[in-house]
């Protein structure tokens, strides 16, 4: 096997559509969600999005990482006007539907009705769940964090509600997440299926 070596000067010099499905591909398998909002009128919003991240479990918090707002960003405007929001995580089946939303329709067009995803009430609060998502996080809006870098932000959110099937929960409170077959994304396009090798224990000295 022949080893590619590229230097960040290199790295530069590649097209921009190479240098992105690159750089995209070097963290490795990525999260697969659909992050759900609404306007305070009840326009919904849904978007894929391959960066949230655990940051902590008391309190139970997730975040995740949202590309400058030079452009709008439905998301995030949603997130800052109603403070709720909610992530989905995207199965096997969903992929077709859930790569849709990440096609920039407007501001008055929800991702819902066209991708025929269905979005259902969270009582209580604006932003919906996805329906066919097996597993569901509701949040309300913590904090920011701007990276100055590239200016993109790191949304903090929350949990207030979680809903998933009773098999998929193993006696430790772990999820399985093959058993919901719960897919991730590599690059920005490439959707992979885990499968479970063994579990570990606890490493202590």
């Amino acid at each position: 096997m022949s080893i590619v070596t590229l230097t960040e000067s290199e790295l530069g010099r590649l097209g921009k559509v190479p240098r992105l499905n690159l750089v995209n591909s070097l963290s490795g398998y990525k999260s697969a969600n659909l992050i759900a909002t609404s306007n305070s009128k009840g326009q919904t919003n849904l978007a894929i999005f391959s960066s949230v991240m655990h940051l902590g479990s008391d309190p139970a918090l997730l975040g995740f990482i949202l590309r400058p707002t030079t452009v709008a960003r439905h998301t995030y405007e949603n997130i800052k006007e109603t403070g709720d929001y909610t992530i989905n995580h995207i199965h096997e089946d969903m992929i077709d539907s859930a790569h849709q939303t990440s096609a920039r329709y407007p501001a008055d067009q929800s991702e819902f009705e066209a991708t025929g995803l269905t979005a259902i009430p969270w009582d209580g609060h604006l932003a919906p769940f996805v329906e066919q998502s097996k597993i569901q996080v509701g949040l309300k809006f913590e904090e920011e964090h701007m990276i100055r870098a590239n200016r993109t932000r790191l949304i903090v959110g929350r949990i207030l509600e979680m809903r998933f099937p009773e098999e998929i929960q193993h006696p430790d409170g772990t999820l399985d997440l093959a058993k919901a077959k719960i897919v991730t994304i590599s690059g920005a396009d490439t959707y992979s299926l885990p499968a479970t090798i063994r579990r570990m224990p606890y490493v202590r000295l």
